[in-house]
């Protein structure tokens, strides 16, 4: 077996061993709790969504041979013009479940402009559609994005302005000379996708990585620490802890990977970070993470660095406290994997919810409220964006929870 093996990540693997009939019975039992729970879509929305991606695809070909002509190209010119979408996130992980977003990037020539062209003249086009609806531009982000429903289908997409005056159709955006004098806005929306393709090149074995990944995600959803805004950790964050478990036990199977994720959590030495591959300080003199020269990022508490180049830390949102509440849940989670092992509870125990109005008697509820949808969008967004800002000035105590029950937003 060990020789089949690809070795993959910054150490050696922590076990080469293989499933046990134990982890094979445990991997069908999870998946069957899964799909009771409806984290997988059904085969009309997942073919429903392709034909979204592929019109998006048209749209932006339509748009950039616009936006060339407007701006004199001849015709031969404003023929090869072309601009390509790709996917990343959840979607691209191929862990997504209904109803979930879409991240989409738009890759376009340097001739197509973020502020004129993409949120403007792409605009302009989009709201004649009849298919999109709540269409929410937001240039003024920390990665300027376009938000909308297509068909029903919610999308959010950023823009990426390379420095090719020709995008080509078989584009490999995994190449570090793409950042070539590109814009930090346009850097960081194409990070996105080079570090959901750089993730699923460094796991061993894609399936057993995304079924461990809901598993994860759910888990994180129903004990209240998957939220970026709050201070926990994120879909990226997530996905990155995952894969890292994924390398040290390349031949096990899901419910196997789940028990050492919280096995090797629960023991990690933190502020050591995760990292899937060694940090590269590449060609481009883009700052990377690197807690020895910069003293912002010895500050950080959970160092998750992601994998493509320029290497950032992705978990730089974790407080002390926020800290302390997942190590908690590791534990937690530990303790029920070995009771499950000896077959003294099941996968239901390690889901259920938090009880968190009965942990905790005093906590803060934030209640938005706006004149319509439209405005309630934007000024939940905005209030989310700064919640972390607020918990770290004004929650003096010892807890950080945010509970979701008290965060969500009702129009009035």
């Amino acid at each position: 077996m060990a020789g089949a093996t690809r070795i993959l990540g910054v150490t050696e693997p922590i076990s080469l061993g293989g499933p046990s009939e134990f982890d094979v019975l445990k991997t069908q039992e999870l998946e069957k709790f899964l799909e009771g729970a409806g984290l997988y879509e059904s085969q009309e929305e997942s073919v429903s969504r392709e034909e979204v991606l592929g019109r998006l695809d048209q749209i932006v070909k339509v748009w950039i041979k616009k936006v060339s002509r407007a701006k004199g190209f001849n015709e031969q010119l404003v023929q090869e013009a072309n601009a390509k979408i790709f996917t990343f996130g959840s979607y691209r992980l191929g862990v997504h479940g209904p109803g979930a977003d879409i991240d989409t990037l738009c890759v376009g020539p340097r001739h197509a402009t973020r502020e004129e062209d993409f949120f403007q003249e792409l605009y302009a086009m989009l709201v004649e559609m009849p298919e999109v609806t709540e269409l929410h531009p937001v240039p003024d982000a920390h990665v300027p994005v376009m938000k909308f429903k297509f068909n029903g289908v919610s999308i959010d997409l950023l823009y990426a302005k390379l420095s090719l005056w020709i995008i080509p159709e078989d584009l490999d955006i995994s190449q570090d000379s793409i950042l070539q004098n590109a814009d930090e806005q346009t850097v960081r929306s194409l990070n996105g996708c080079r570090v959901t393709d750089q993730i699923l090149r460094l796991v061993p074995n894609i399936q057993s990585f995304r079924t461990t990944l809901r598993c994860m995600r759910f888990w994180a959803k129903r004990r209240g620490v998957y939220s970026n805004v709050a201070g926990f950790l994120g879909g990226i964050n997530w996905a990155l802890l995952v894969a890292r478990i994924c390398q040290l036990y390349p031949n096990a199977l899901p419910s196997m990977l789940v028990s050492r994720f919280f096995r090797v959590y629960t023991q990690w030495r933190w502020p050591n970070p995760v990292m899937l591959c060694a940090i590269e300080e590449g060609t481009l003199g883009l700052p990377v993470w690197d807690p020895r020269k910069n003293p912002r990022d010895k500050l950080h508490q959970m160092p998750i660095i992601t994998p493509a180049y320029p290497c950032m830390n992705s978990s730089y949102n974790v407080s002390s406290s926020t800290l302390r509440v997942m190590m908690e849940e590791f534990q937690r989670g530990n303790e029920i994997c070995e009771a499950m092992e000896i077959n003294k509870c099941d996968w239901s125990t390690l889901f259920e919810p938090y009880p968190f109005f009965e942990a905790y008697k005093n906590y803060l509820e934030i209640d938005v409220t706006a004149e319509n949808e439209d405005d309630l969008r934007k000024w939940k967004g905005w209030v989310e964006s700064r919640l972390r800002q607020l918990t770290l000035k004004s929650i003096t105590d010892r807890e950080g929870h945010i509970s979701d029950a008290s965060m969500s937003p009702t129009p009035k």
